[in-house]
């Protein structure tokens, strides 16, 4: 870390006043959503906008607001920095209590000493606690019961999938396979490595996702980008961006889809089994841009990254530029707004809330940092019909921002639980919100 402590606060001060003064939105947050979202000329500006909400956490009794004909009450609570989500056959829920590993290399200087000041702020510079907890509800009462550690000692766990009797986490830097017997509370043998993943000292956007194929003989695995737009140099982005295909029996892998700067959530969609992921797109050139995105995901697609956005729309920022891929870039299928930070995602099972929360896509929108005014905090529901997005985005959760625009939490994995309930995490909350049917 630099050692100019009195003049670095200076810096930080000044950064924030400035940006804080600085660029705002001229458009609405729902000028850039949809299938042909709003696109203004890049505003790059000499400081980016910074604007973050603090982290304040919720007030005794306070919780997330439910749109009309849902409510939300807390299945857990005091988790710590709980990020992602998992539903077991028995009905048992895994939560990954999880933050970012050690990155020495990333955003060095005094620029990235501002950032990482500015983003404790918002709650992202806490410990990880390295570990997976499992909660029980064992009376059905939308309130977990039981906490057990099911693994510990992990390396910045996030995304967990189960195929039989096996269990994979993917960690930060690898994709682990433990032995699981229905029921267990906690696992205590070692993991086998199906695979390293990409990490290092720089692993700009850290968290890695798994999802298995419906005949459990594949893992598909999300891997962010190494910087915001290659400014590391774009040999640090070796199999970053992407989307990989992991063969569950040998750990064999290849890019199943590349261009996708941050992509998160993953799931099938029901009616035509195609894989979805959510995106979170590139920040530093104005408020409006540049929206994150849903898309169904083609094998061997390029979606533009980091040479353009939302097909093939330029960044003039990449060095060197590449118009031969550029021309191969492909549009996603849906914009969700620019910079709200949509990390979770899960399509809604079609029994557990009333219409028109029945037949679509939940996003965890975990919030803005460049934008102003904010975007996102939120847990929005984008309507679908036969397989595609339809119809306007709806609020399922909003309230997480409160009148002084400080963050009492901040939405990230959701998932439907087994009894008529869609779970929320909430990594700034430290809590998990469980929405079902109003009475």
């Amino acid at each position: 870390m630099p050692t100019f402590r009195p003049q670095m606060a200076v810096l930080l001060v000044l950064a924030v006043g400035l940006a804080a003064c600085g660029e705002t939105s001229r458009l609405r947050v729902a000028d850039g959503m949809g299938p042909t979202p709003m696109l203004p000329e890049p505003n790059k500006t000499l400081i980016p906008t910074v604007n973050i909400a603090p982290a304040v956490g919720w007030p005794q009794g306070a919780k997330p607001i439910a749109a009309p004909g849902t409510q939300v009450s807390a299945f857990a609570e005091d988790l710590d920095h709980p990020r992602w989500l998992y539903v077991l056959p028995n009905g048992d829920v895994l939560v990954a209590e999880t933050n970012s590993p050690a990155k020495p290399d990333d955003s060095p200087g005094i620029r990235g000493w501002i950032m990482r000041k500015v983003m404790g702020r918002a709650g992202a510079g806490v410990p990880s606690a390295n570990r997976i907890t499992l909660l029980r509800d064992s009376n059905h009462d939308g309130i977990a019961e039981t906490r057990t550690v099911f693994l510990k000692n992990l390396n910045s766990p996030f995304g967990m999938a189960l195929v039989g009797n096996d269990f994979y986490v993917a960690d930060t830097d690898k994709l682990l396979r433990y032995h699981y017997e229905n029921g267990q509370t906690s696992i205590s043998g070692e993991p086998t490595t199906v695979t390293d993943l990409p990490a290092g000292t720089i692993n700009h956007h850290w968290t890695k996702n798994v999802i298995a194929s419906k005949d459990g003989k594949k893992l598909y695995v999300t891997v962010g980008s190494n910087s915001n737009v290659g400014e590391n140099g774009l040999d640090k982005e070796q199999g970053r961006a992407s989307i990989w295909e992991v063969d569950a029996a040998t750990g064999a892998h290849r890019i199943f889809a590349s261009g996708l700067r941050n992509p998160n959530g993953m799931d099938w969609e029901p009616q035509t089994g195609k894989l979805w992921t959510a995106v979170n797109e590139r920040d530093e050139i104005g408020s409006d841009l540049v929206p994150d995105y849903v898309t169904s995901v083609k094998d061997g697609a390029f979606y533009g990254w980091p040479f353009s956005y939302y097909g093939q729309h330029v960044d003039v920022r990449v060095k060197p530029q590449n118009p031969q891929r550029v021309a191969e870039a492909i549009p996603p299928d849906y914009a969700v707004g620019p910079h709200t930070a949509s990390l979770g995602m899960t399509f809604a099972d079609g029994k557990s809330l009333p219409a028109p929360f029945n037949q679509g896509m939940f996003i965890g929108q975990h919030g803005s940092w460049n934008r102003n005014p904010h975007s996102g905090y939120k847990v929005l529901f984008v309507p679908f019909a036969n397989g595609v997005p339809t119809g306007t985005p709806i609020d399922l959760l909003s309230g997480f921002l409160n009148a002084d625009d400080n963050a009492q939490g901040r939405p990230v994995g959701v998932i439907n639980d087994q009894h008529g309930g869609l779970l929320v995490a909430d990594d700034v909350g430290n809590k998990i919100w469980r929405v079902t049917a109003a009475p």
